[in-house]
């Protein structure tokens, strides 16, 4: 006999009209809850139905949910919540909430419904014959328990966060954004910072953007586990939320000092661009002066337009970064505001097995969907304009002119990550240097230091870490060494989780710490992405990179 459940339309693919959907297998379902703030439809509930008005002009009676205080199914109400949703879960339902509360007509100060198993699924997704098998299943959960009488309701209702009290991500188009090195990191454009809402002073920055699978599109992000997770103030063990009832560790975008940054750029770049207002300004008097006294040719007019040209730009400039600043300072100050998901999964910070003993270091953060404008969404670009110019990316980049020949620029700045690089390619490139000599040049956008250049050494390296209680780590990294003294460190901290690309885009690995004697990093190292890939896919089998953006 085939089950009821397996009817569950779990796609939300029902092809009756919304009118009649419901109530031609429950004729209440738009009354029982009428007058709630969004008008839940009700799939089923058990039991006696509620009272109806009759006549020609009845109208709907108003209800209203009432608190439950003091009831004695209080003491067991964990136990009994958590054996209904683990029944709901074996069944496939796809539940939002269980509210255990009271119900009301509106103006009664008595409910007429004392306490009633109130549950919230996604839309479309339960049938009415499974609806009534669950209430059913339920309600003998209750009985079991030693609670007869209580009934069960199922309507249809989706779970809004309370990240809905902050801003979304801004978009990031840097051909028309007058000031993109000051917007970006209000964007999720990869390289920015991230930081647990429970300690925003622990900053790190997302790598890269996967798709949970074909079938689920829930988005996550990439960052290492030490960025989710960081000790001491989190356990090293592994989490993984499964279920909507376990407590959600928010992430946000913009840690304390990734936020001071921000807003401190604004007001520093305020302050040049008046400093030059007044330079220019001056230039323009002194040459009206001259002009005045008959000295004015065409070349001092030319040279005097180009200043208050100068001066309207910046003044302009200007206005579009104090609007920036009033929007950030007003919508994005506090670290709530600023939450943009939850952390899915971390793996325990863990030395590999044989042969290849990479770190575990990474986790996976899940995105609220209501956070990211995904109409305007970039995915896995790196903005690799921040600390280059476009001429200066080429000649490091690209340094052989066979290379420069077919060299074009990522457009507006945006390198896609694209493949991924594999061990071979690692250990020995197909590229050559300027010199003639193989080499793997790799750029990165990290919250720290912004975009930078390096080298991958060919070897890898064999790193340990002595924690305060003595143990010995010793794990495998992939090097980065600094493209030369100009260019400084490829990293330092708070650069942890930026993911970091070969020229053309080919993923090589995920940033995940350094070495040096001071602040400063000699050594930057990476987990490979070609074994990290293979990490996740034993958490998230059906994952992958999110879809190129064109």
């Amino acid at each position: 006999m085939t089950s009821v459940f397996a009817k569950l339309d779990v796609d939300g693919d029902v092809k009756t009209n919304d009118a009649s959907r419901l109530t031609s297998s429950y004729p209440a379902a738009y009354k029982d809850f009428y007058g709630l703030p969004s008008l839940p439809p009700c799939i089923y509930k058990s039991g006696p139905a509620w009272r109806e008005r009759t006549g020609p002009e009845a109208y709907r009676i108003t209800r209203e949910a009432r608190p439950v205080y003091d009831h004695p199914i209080a003491d067991q109400w964990h136990a009994i919540g958590t054996s209904i949703y683990q029944f709901l879960d074996s069944k496939g339902v796809k539940w939002t909430s269980i509210d255990p509360v009271g119900f009301a007509e509106e103006g009664e100060v008595e409910p007429f419904c004392p306490l009633l198993m109130w549950i919230g699924v996604h839309p479309k997704s339960l049938v009415y014959d499974a609806a009534v098998a669950a209430a059913e299943a339920i309600k003998k959960i209750l009985t079991q328990a030693g609670f007869t009488g209580i009934e069960v309701a199922f309507r249809e209702s989706v779970v809004t966060r309370s990240v809905a009290t902050g801003p979304k991500l801004f978009p990031f188009n840097p051909l028309r954004d007058p000031v993109p090195e000051l917007l970006k990191p209000f964007t999720p454009t990869l390289g920015f910072s991230i930081a647990p809402l429970k300690t925003p002073y622990y900053e790190g920055t997302g790598a890269l953007y996967l798709r949970v699978g074909n079938a689920d599109k829930r988005t996550v992000l990439l960052t290492a586990a030490h960025v989710a997770r960081p000790s001491p103030t989190f356990a090293d063990t592994s989490v993984s939320r499964m279920h909507n009832s376990q407590v959600a560790e928010e992430i946000v975008a913009l840690g304390d000092v990734g936020y001071s940054n921000a807003v401190t750029d604004m007001l520093s770049a305020i302050g040049d661009l008046s400093r030059s207002i007044d330079v220019w300004n001056d230039n323009i008097a002194r040459l009206s002066e001259q002009s005045a006294e008959g000295e004015e040719d065409e070349e001092m007019a030319e040279k005097r337009q180009e200043y208050v040209d100068l001066v309207n730009k910046a003044k302009k400039k200007i206005e579009k970064i104090n609007k920036l600043h009033n929007d950030v300072t007003k919508f994005w100050a506090t670290p709530k505001q600023r939450v943009i998901g939850f952390v899915l999964h971390v793996e325990p910070i863990a030395v590999g097995d044989e042969p290849h003993q990479f770190t575990h270091d990474w986790a996976l953060v899940e995105l609220y969907e209501e956070k990211i404008s995904w109409d305007s969404f970039k995915g896995n670009k790196v903005y690799v304009g921040e600390n280059l110019s476009s001429s200066d990316y080429g000649k490091i980049m690209f340094p052989r002119p066979e290379d420069q020949a077919g060299y074009k620029y990522p457009r507006d700045g945006l390198l896609q990550a694209y493949g991924v690089v594999k061990e071979k390619e690692i250990r020995s490139p197909r590229y050559l240097d300027a010199n003639g000599h193989k080499c793997l040049l790799v750029v990165k956008n990290g919250m720290a230091t912004g975009t930078t250049v390096g080298h991958v050494n060919g070897l890898y390296s064999f790193t340990r870490v002595y924690t305060e209680d003595g143990i010995e780590q010793t794990s495998v990294e992939v090097a980065v060494l600094p493209y030369d003294k100009k260019r400084g460190a490829f990293s330092a901290s708070g650069d942890s989780g930026a993911i970091v690309l070969e020229r053309g885009g080919g993923i090589v690995g995920m940033l995940t710490g350094g070495s040096g004697t001071t602040e400063a990093t000699d050594t930057t190292y990476l987990t490979p992405y070609w074994w990290l890939e293979e990490q996740i896919k034993k958490v998230l089998p059906g994952s992958y990179l999110y879809d190129v953006v064109q």
